[in-house]
């Protein structure tokens, strides 16, 4: 069995869940709690495994606390392919293998989305990110963690000493993140020039036509069958010549066998620890601006808290934009005058703000 990590901020709970009637096998890993009840999203992958989870919720605690909400981290796994037709069948199994669980409040992340929130608030009471006819803010649809990413590419391209307008993007994982990701760039004048999905790249210098491609993507095909520029293999995204980087898919995606091969000036994590520390060390040592995870792809997490707490969608938004941009700037100022990693800076914040509720508390 793996071991997981533990230190003075937590995980608090471990819980691995198996159903042998619907031979279903999930993971909850609670984090934290000392800022209020946990929040995080639940992962569906056939190869989701306990100490992703357990890194992911670490990345709550982290990205609540810098974001400066009232939640801990949480995060879930389940062991199933999203496009498995039992989908339904199998949310609402694990909704009520975790309705006792009651510090722990779900929302979406890779592999399910609005709908599965609404099958999970049915069988259990509470849910993020529901869909807007139950009261809810649907975060893939309204492209919150995606416009979150925009706001902080606004603050730290002047770090990275990249003019916006204009800039050459490329987004590793064009999925729900990515797209909107690529939206919100556009909309402040960048120019989208690759993109990649789970079966291929595509990479057009003279810019990608965004309607275009997302249409590709709704029709079921993937970005490589875009029809115009280079169509590459998955993993050649990250040898893209660009000027910003949006890795928003799957963790770890840059490492030290591929980290030589990144041309960006700024990398901007629209995924939950996509860079491996050995990448971003050396991504640092050549000058590269790398805006960790729980910074710039706070967005969601922002929005669903709005949601909780009962805000609409213009407050949500006005949230993210402010919350994030302050922070952006905040961190990189820290790292650029201490002269360490954006990320360690980052952490350094949270962790002051975790340890302080901490402190308050016999937790």
């Amino acid at each position: 069995m793996t071991e997981i990590c533990c230190d003075e901020l937590g995980p608090s709970r471990v819980i691995h869940l198996y159903s042998p009637k619907e031979r279903l096998r999930a993971f909850v890993v609670i984090d934290n709690t000392a800022l209020g009840p946990a929040v995080g999203g639940v992962r569906v992958s056939p190869t989701v495994g306990v100490e992703e989870v357990a890194r992911l919720a670490r990345a709550m605690t982290l990205k609540n606390a810098a974001a400066g909400l009232q939640h801990g981290g949480a995060k879930a796994g389940i062991v199933a392919d999203p496009s498995d037709p039992r989908k339904e069948r199998i949310f609402r199994v694990f909704a009520r293998m975790i309705k006792d669980l009651t510090d722990y409040i779900p929302g979406p992340d890779m592999g399910c989305d609005e709908t599965a929130m609404a099958w999970i608030r049915n069988e259990t009471g509470r849910s993020l990110g529901l869909p807007a006819e139950l009261g809810g803010l649907p975060l893939d649809r309204l492209g919150a963690t995606g416009f979150g990413v925009a706001e902080c590419a606004e603050v730290a391209a002047g770090f990275a000493r990249v003019e916006l307008k204009g800039a050459r993007v490329a987004i590793a994982g064009f999925g729900s993140v990515g797209k909107a990701a690529a939206r919100f760039l556009s909309e402040k004048g960048a120019l989208l020039v690759g993109a990649s999905d789970s079966r291929g790249a595509v990479h057009d210098p003279a810019g990608i036509d965004l309607a275009a491609l997302v249409e590709v993507k709704r029709r079921g095909g993937s970005v490589a069958d875009y029809g115009k520029g280079d169509r590459l293999s998955r993993d050649e995204i990250f040898a893209v010549s660009c000027d910003i980087l949006v890795p928003a898919a799957t963790p770890d995606v840059i490492h030290r066998g591929n980290v030589g091969q990144v041309q960006a000036r700024l990398i901007l994590q629209g995924a939950n620890i996509p860079c491996t520390a050995e990448a971003e060390k050396e991504l640092q040592t050549r000058g590269t601006v790398v805006v960790p995870d729980f910074i710039a792809n706070a967005g969601g997490v922002i929005m669903a808290a709005m949601e909780y707490a009962g805000r609409n969608e213009q407050e949500a938004f006005a949230a993210i934009a402010q919350r994030i941009r302050k922070n952006t700037r905040v961190v990189l100022e820290r790292a650029a005058g201490a002269g360490i990693l954006p990320r360690e800076a980052a952490d350094a914040l949270a962790r002051e703000r975790v340890e302080k509720a901490m402190s308050f508390r016999d937790y």
